[in-house]
């Protein structure tokens, strides 16, 4: 009985570790440069800030489709003076670089995107 209680606690804190790691964990890290085109709060029972980015490509990917052009990322709960910025940016058709964590996973109540904006940069005219 106790090899069982012990296989059994090794299992729940081998699962809890895995989902920490997947939730917190950082796959990726960068910068994508363009406008911001929308900027909404989505959700029925979840309420997360959606937002897209006109990437406004050239080259390859120029006139192909619309949506190989746009970057979709979310904005973590708590943020809102980058909501704010955001918000100010798409209405005012700035260009702009945001900074943005890559994470393993998707879970609703965080937001539609594994891609969350970390930082914003206005560009200089």
């Amino acid at each position: 009985m106790k090899i069982v209680r012990r296989i059994l606690l090794a299992i729940v804190v081998i699962a809890i570790a895995a989902f920490a790691f997947l939730y917190w964990g950082t796959y990726e890290e960068g910068v994508m440069a363009g406008k911001i085109i929308r900027i909404s709060q989505k959700g029925v029972i979840f309420k997360t800030y959606e937002a897209k980015l006109s990437l406004e490509s050239f080259g390859a990917l120029r006139g192909t489709s619309p949506i190989a052009e746009t970057f979709d990322f979310s904005v973590e709960r708590g943020n809102d003076e980058m909501v704010k910025e955001l918000e100010q940016v798409a209405l005012t058709g700035e260009r702009v670089n945001i900074h943005f964590k890559k994470r393993y996973i998707r879970v609703p109540w965080r937001g539609n995107t594994r891609y969350f904006a970390t930082k914003v940069e206005r560009m200089e005219k």
